[in-house]
């Protein structure tokens, strides 16, 4: 099916499952620890092996000599793998070019460089200790950001319309600011685990990978195999946010191990690893300067960022909210992806939106101060129906509505008004906004749908359930499509034997797989009418019957003969990208209360409206967005990897040491989502709103926190010591 044109009324609009809060149909497996995680796939093949991965101890420079002796003569040790056996692994996916194996040369702390094989995970541990490495350090690496950005300028801007530099100068109203965040680690709950197990020269992975299409090609590339010979299966994944849209070393080094042995063997990365040898959110030092007229219309803004890039993929765009959001009729962005050799930054959760409007929505935030406007008026004075780059016009967007929507529901009008003002005891109370905006990407994506004699429909497809609920929303499209009940509708997913799928990232997950299974449910609406010997278009589908004209039958009697299943892939046209920008959009707001004495920071209450389309579950999708939010309040005040800028890694890289939100840091948090559908965006006319949850909420925690104390921080996180010495007289 292709969707050619924006789609008009349809049974979606008439809907009845699709649209409802229906909870999670893999709950159930879920909390009562059933859901098979890559590691725990104890039952699907007989004589597990254990394999501890040895991660490189310098950043950067070529491995001399690996001695194993000691560590083969531990006890319960069957075999080492090195990386002086293989030729180099590297460039296995165009988005994700890093080393993973193979050769003596290091790029970056962690690389991995053996797995050490045993019969237990506690032999195999205690031997990798045993690994003695000799190596040639380079000392041309270079780690600290700030040190290397002041000696790089010469980047070509990624927008220049109209005259930045003239505008500036002569705008009545100037902003010239410097903010930063910091690295970030994913932290997602189930570490990078991967079981491989070979049979003659084809190999099946139980691995956890967000997607499925993607890693086969990369491990057909790695393995230097025929694509059709590889397995991959990951029907539960306990997180990834982005780090686990690429195969990473544990499926490398499992694949390895369990050919090189004819075992099956499995590897999991410990947390160090992860945070050292995958990924991570980029570093970045944004400068940003916007000219106003005294009405609040802004007429110049710039926006210049700095990130760490060990490839030219990686690196952290914060300009790209800029590029997009807010109106200005002369423009200046530059992205300035800077060589250094820490581990390559990746995608993580609103890759660029999430760091960029970390910054941007302080801006704008000191530039309503600076004109005596209300935060959320000056936003909506620079509204903007048009891409303002390129002046293409947006299918949808309702970014004042949600600031209107947020600003009643919170009591803005009653928040404080002078930074430092209010308390309330010992605490000094402050209030916050900021705007989000996150792209509506969509991709190809297929499903096959079955209908069987007894009425129930099975749906299967490559598709990842990351933690997002696509179990449930994809059920119920089925169960709307085909007009049966949910409890009819099963869903098998992650497996690549099944059709290829658009796979979880980047917000286009939602709307993209369940785009695909309702072509495929068209499809088989056809096979249906088919038997029936009947025109497709004559057909309805409600309560199990199918009826045609005057004449209906049970759908269990229609497939009585024989199961029916059908097959498509939903793909998009050029009109989606091309007419019209697809785009979500929201408001965020914070109340903090900043102890007086300490400045220990404490968020009351927070508030998401979200412009998203149609909005296939509210019960998933809040799930989507409170999660976001908490991991905004983990970037706000306490996320950090902290860099050593003398050995290149990052020192706190553990949950012990990395600080992450727990349940006594969340308050209430409330999600309003706007009623509404894009044409535009797929046959449902939904969109994804998980990324968008994260866009705005540190920097709407930041303002509040400024707007508590008068004290503005604008490097990331928001940390008592960067309050105390100029917190309020008590």
């Amino acid at each position: 099916m292709r969707f050619d044109s924006p789609a008009g009324e349809n049974l979606f609009d008439r809907a009845k499952i699709v649209g409802q809060p229906a909870p999670r149909i893999d709950g159930p497996r879920k909390t009562t620890g059933t859901a098979p995680y890559a590691y725990e796939r104890h039952d699907v093949v007989a004589g597990q092996l254990y394999g501890y991965p040895v991660g490189s101890a310098i950043a950067k420079g070529r491995i001399v000599a690996i001695d194993t002796a000691a560590a083969e003569a531990a006890p319960g040790v069957v075999s080492i793998v090195t990386t002086l056996e293989h030729d180099p692994i590297t460039e296995l996916w165009s988005y994700d070019p890093v080393h993973h194996f193979g050769g003596p040369e290091v790029n970056h702390y962690h690389q991995a460089i053996a797995v050490v094989v045993g019969e237990s995970f506690e032999a195999a541990r205690a031997a990798a200790n045993l690994v003695g490495v000799t190596y040639e350090g380079d000392d041309a690496a270079s780690f600290d950001l700030a040190a290397q950005a002041e000696e790089s300028h010469d980047f070509e801007p990624k927008s220049n319309i109209g005259d930045f530099d003239a505008a500036f100068a002569v705008a009545p109203v100037t902003l010239d600011e410097t903010y930063t965040t910091p690295a970030e680690s994913h932290a997602m709950m189930e570490p990078h685990a991967t079981l491989a197990a070979w049979d003659g020269d084809r190999v099946t992975l139980w691995t956890s990978n967000q997607m499925i299409e993607w890693g086969r090609q990369s491990m057909a590339k790695a393995l230097r195999i025929p694509a059709d010979n590889i397995r991959l299966d990951s029907p539960f994944i306990g997180g990834g946010f982005g780090t686990k849209l690429f195969v990473r070393a544990d499926a490398i080094l499992a694949a390895l191990a369990a050919r090189k042995l004819g075992r099956p063997v499995k590897v999991t990365l410990p947390r160090p690893m992860i945070a050292n040898n995958t990924t991570h959110r980029g570093i970045t030092i944004q400068r940003i300067r916007i000219g106003a007229e005294r009405d609040g219309r802004i007429t110049a803004i710039a926006h210049d960022n700095a990130s760490n890039a060990l490839h030219q993929r990686g690196g952290e765009n914060a300009i790209a909210p800029t590029q997009e959001f807010y109106g200005g009729a002369n423009r200046l962005m530059v992205q300035r992806n800077i060589p250094m050799h820490l581990p390559n930054s990746n995608a993580m959760r609103a890759p660029g939106e999430t760091a960029g409007l970390m910054a941007l929505e302080i801006a704008m935030d000191e530039m309503a101060e600076r004109l005596g406007m209300d935060p959320v008026e000056f936003r909506i004075a620079n509204d903007t129906q048009v891409n303002p780059d390129n002046g293409v016009p947006f299918s949808e967007r309702h970014f004042v509505e949600c600031l209107r929507t947020g600003a009643e529901r919170f009591g803005w009008a009653a928040r404080n008004t002078v930074p430092g003002g209010a308390r309330d005891g010992a605490w000094l109370i402050g209030h916050g906004v900021a705007g989000a905006y996150r792209g509506a990407p969509a991709a190809k994506s297929g499903a096959r749908v079955v209908l069987k004699p007894d009425a129930t429909v099975t749906v299967l497809t490559d598709m990842t359930d990351i933690g997002t609920g696509s179990y449930t929303i994809m059920a119920q499209t089925v169960a709307e499509s085909l007009g049966v009940p949910l409890a009819a509708v099963s869903v098998e997913l992650g497996d690549s034997r099944y059709p290829v799928s658009a796979g979880s990232g980047g917000q286009w997950g939602a709307a993209s797989a369940t785009a695909g299974v309702y072509a495929a449910c068209v499809a088989l609406r056809a096979a249906i009418a088919e038997r029936m010997s009947v025109m497709a278009d004559d057909l309805s589908f409600q309560d199990g019957m199918v009826r045609a004209g005057n004449t209906s039958a049970p759908l269990s009697e229609i497939a009585a003969a024989g199961e029916i299943a059908a097959e498509d892939t939903i793909e998009f046209g050029d009109f989606r990208s091309k007419e019209f920008v697809v785009s979500t959009f929201g408001a965020h707001f914070a109340e903090v209360a900043v102890h007086a004495y300490t400045g220990e920071i404490r968020v009351r209450r927070m508030l998401a409206v979200c412009d998203a389309g149609r909005i296939i579950n509210p019960l998933t999708a809040r799930s989507q967005v409170i999660g976001a939010m908490t991991m905004g309040v983990g970037a706000a005040l306490m996320e950090e990897l902290a860099v050593d800028t003398r050995y290149g890694f990052f020192v706190n890289h553990d949950l012990a040491g990395y600080e992450v939100p727990v349940h006594m840091d969340i308050p209430s948090q409330e999600v309003i989502f706007l009623e509404g559908t894009d044409a535009y965006s797929t046959p449902l006319k939904a969109k994804g709103v998980g990324e968008l949850g994260l866009c705005g909420v540190s920097a709407a925690i930041a303002n509040a926190t400024y707007n508590a104390t008068g004290v503005r921080v604008r490097d990331y996180p928001v940390t008592l010591d960067k309050l105390l010495a100029d917190l309020p007289a008590a």
